[in-house]
């Protein structure tokens, strides 16, 4: 005889103290019943007792043919005229992931029904937690009934019921239901939940993963303040189900009065589609669609939205005045292999503010647009990407300070038309895997091709020699460089690092702007500048009690020719000049590649760091650069002159210095500063400090850069901004941001807001002011409300110009 197939196949049954006097006897008692069981149902015409046939048929349908059950109880009784079997006394069952407590379990094989009595806790292997005070079941779980129900979702979802039935193996009614999120079983008992829904009468169909309310409320802090007679929503289990979302709200001068409806198709489980029309009482409709799909190498996105304007006066003065307005965008990103992938992120508008101005639409107001194809390894990178530029911002009037010349348009009229289509910039670097001679050899390609519809040009002040942010006709460079270091340490430590590198450069020019006399006139060039030189550091290590630092004196000395050509050539990705600390020892200063820094230099500086035992750290920098020999690059003047006021146009150059400290306890704290080489006069600062304390998290960060007359900025600029939030109580938050120009006196933007956030609510309204937009308003204010319920969705609604 075998138990695998009988009521208890693996089970112990624990007795009362009076009927259990020894383990020996429980073995004794429980196979004896079940050899009665199984002497019994052998009886029976048609029948062998199998699992199905016992307790185990409650869960028919949902479990494995071969699964085995754990019973345990006090005591375990079985009525022969009857029919039925009894467990009472701590009743715990165990079954293919399912565990059901309860203080009495009674089997009805005549019924063939199941009945839970007594604290009842069915766990089910979803996570799903069932309690309930008594639960009856059928062998098939088609039928059942339970009073006091409780259901308790893996996703922290609750229904609560005074009594449930179950119909059609898949059909749960709760009366008197609610349903609900919970919070973390750290949060007290009592405290309620924020909102709910309380309906007369709620419907589970399990089929169609849908939930049915008829005759509901929603309660906020418990106290209702929506009635609604019946609507439905997915249950917990479904991620992606056709239907309408949370509406928004819009409210603005130029728009009107709105309210935005989406809808969701969930067209298949790979790809699906929102739209949304936005009716808007000055404007007409927006309309806004959405379409995604993933496929098995990767994934793309359409977006598309747009109006035909009733009102586009409202726009007057603007590129938005037009009746039709629009944008398209769709994204995309594939994998080719293991190593390459390519995508795409393109946007077309048809005009600059229409992304501003109808802000609450799909699409990311985003100027650049991209095409890419990359391949990456542990070592090497190829990249092919192309970019066009759609510009925001309209065209603007200046006083005329610094307008370039007659022959060429104004400062801030025809700005699209001076930003250029880049296309192909092709980048290649590689790492030699085997050491040469003894160190690192890598090799750095780039070209880059654009072209530009209009030359875009300035006046310096007090100047008035035209100078060139960007000339008008196609431009293609050609640019490899080889580079190879090595690093030796000696016996005391100092550390000596040899380096050399090639470059080589052929420019492509093929201007339309015959007014520009500063370009050259060939249509080909080519550059070279080989450079070698030695970097030395010599860090000295001392230890304390409590800690460490390192005193390390670096200087590095390197040697080449004059840069060749200059002013001659178009410079298009080398315009920013930025001297600081963290470019100190870089052995060409320039951000791109169409200048190539030349002359012999000695960058000098002095690091410093400190390691407390607590967790504290400092560490700080301070040096300058020499120009020893041949002409300085940035002294003499390119067609755009930015490096006037770089800090290394003389022999000897400004002062640099950083500094960063982490406390490890929340606050950091970083900054640097470009000091003048004569007088220690500060030419540029930038910190910023960041702290989370208790219920504090705050960042503040302060900028001052010189003025640059030579790039036609004639003032300083000082700015500081701002962020805090502040954690009133477990839940409640209080936030606020400024920026604000220390130089002209004057708040450029600011805002502050409160939140509210649970695990099942969300809630945040706040107030914002900006100053920096050119739309012809003087300030743009916005109010926001965003309200967030799980499991059901997030609503927005904003008000304020545009």
């Amino acid at each position: 005889m075998t138990c695998a197939s009988t009521l208890l196949p693996r089970s112990h049954a624990r007795h009362s103290a009076r009927r259990q006097p020894s383990a020996a006897r429980t073995l004794a008692l429980a196979l004896t019943l079940s050899v009665s069981i199984v002497s019994l149902s052998s009886g029976l015409p048609g029948s062998e007792l199998r699992a199905q046939d016992s307790f185990t048929d409650a869960l028919a349908g949902q479990v494995r043919d071969d699964a085995q059950m754990l019973l345990e109880a006090a005591e375990v009784t079985y009525d022969f005229d009857r029919d039925i079997i009894t467990a009472a006394g701590n009743v715990q069952v165990y079954y293919d992931g399912y565990t059901v407590e309860a203080r009495q379990i009674v089997f009805n094989r005549g019924t063939k029904t199941l009945t839970a009595r007594g604290n009842v806790i069915m766990t089910e292997p979803d996570g799903n937690v069932v309690q309930s005070q008594e639960l009856i079941l059928s062998d098939d779980l088609a039928e059942g009934f339970a009073q006091a129900l409780q259901i308790d979702t893996p996703e922290r979802t609750r229904f609560i019921a005074e009594k449930a039935s179950r119909t059609e193996g898949n059909v749960t009614t709760f009366e008197n239901g609610i349903y609900t999120v919970y919070t973390r079983p750290t949060t007290p008992p009592d405290k309620p939940p924020l909102w709910r829904i309380r309906a007369a009468t709620i419907i589970h169909d399990q089929k169609a993963r849908t939930i049915y309310y008829e005759d509901a409320a929603f309660e906020l802090f418990g106290v209702p303040i929506a009635y609604v007679p019946y609507f439905s929503m997915p249950d917990p289990t479904v991620k992606r189900k056709s239907g309408f979302l949370m509406p928004g709200g819009v409210v603005a001068d130029r728009l009107g009065i709105g309210v935005t409806i989406p809808y969701y198709w969930a067209l298949s489980p790979h790809y699906d589609l929102t739209t949304t029309v936005t009716p808007l009482s000055k404007q007409g409709v927006v309309g806004d669609v959405s379409f995604r799909h993933r496929l098995m190498s990767g994934s793309y996105s359409i977006a598309a939205a747009g109006l035909f304007q009733a009102q586009p006066s409202e726009f007057s003065g603007s590129s938005g005045d037009e009746r039709w307005r629009g944008a398209v965008n769709t994204t995309g990103s594939f994998e080719l292999s293991e190593n390459w992938k390519y995508g795409w992120n393109l946007t077309y508008k048809s005009d600059r503010a229409f992304l501003k101005d109808y802000s609450f639409v799909s699409l990311a107001d985003t100027e650049t647009s991209e095409i890419y194809l990359t391949g990456e390894s542990l070592r090497n990178a190829l990249t092919f990407r192309a970019y066009a530029f759609s510009l925001s911002q309209e065209d603007y009037t200046t006083d005329g300070t610094n307008d370039p010349s007659s022959a060429f348009s104004p400062i801030g009229q025809s700005l699209q038309d001076k930003q250029p289509f880049v296309m192909p910039v092709v980048d290649y670097d590689y790492v030699f895997d085997d050491p040469i001679a003894g160190g690192e050899l890598s090799f750095t390609g780039n070209f880059t091709s654009l072209t530009r519809a209009e030359t875009d040009a300035f006046q310096a002040t007090g100047s008035n020699v035209d100078r060139f942010r960007g000339i008008d006709g196609t431009f293609s460079r050609l640019t490899m460089k080889s580079d190879w270091r090595r690093t030796f340490i000696d016996p005391l430590g100092q550390v000596f690092t040899p380096f050399a590198y090639v470059r080589g450069d052929l420019f492509f020019l093929a201007s339309a702007d015959k007014n520009v006399n500063a370009l050259t006139g060939e249509s080909f060039v080519g550059r070279a500048m080989p450079a070698a030189g030695l970097e030395y550091k010599y860090p000295f290590i001392t230890t304390f009690d409590g800690g460490n630092q390192i005193f390390e004196p670096v200087a590095q000395i390197i040697v080449r020719p004059d840069e060749q050509r200059i002013g001659e050539l178009p410079n298009e990705d080398a315009q920013s000049i930025v001297f600081d600390a963290t470019t100190l020892f870089s052995y060409d200063k320039f951000s791109g590649f169409d200048r190539a820094e030349g002359g012999s230099r000695l960058n000098v500086g002095f690091n410093y760091k400190l390691q407390l035992n607590e967790g504290y750290f400092l560490s700080a920098l301070f040096g300058r650069s020499y120009q020893i020999a041949g002409e300085n690059s940035y002294a003499t003047s390119d067609i755009l002159g930015a490096t006037q006021n770089s800090g290394l146009a003389t022999g000897q150059s400004d002062y640099v210095s950083s500094v960063y400290l982490d406390t490890q306890y929340g606050v950091r704290f970083g900054a640097q500063a470009r000091l003048d080489d004569e007088d220690f006069r500060l030419r540029r600062f930038q910190a910023q400090a960041t702290g989370s304390y208790g219920p504090v998290v705050s960042s503040l960060a302060y900028a001052f850069l010189g003025a640059q007359p030579d790039l036609g900025i004639n003032d300083p600029r000082e700015e500081i901004l701002g962020s805090a939030s502040l954690r009133l109580q477990e839940n409640w938050r209080v936030f606020g941001s400024l920026r604000y120009d220390l130089e002209n006196y004057d708040m450029v933007q600011d805002g502050f807001g409160i939140g509210y956030d649970d695990e099942g609510f969300s809630l945040s309204l706040s107030y914002s002011e900006d100053r920096s937009r050119n739309n012809g308003e003087e300030v743009d204010r916005t109010l926001y409300l965003r309200v967030g319920l799980r499991t059901i969705g997030n609503t927005q609604f904003s008000t304020g110009a545009p």
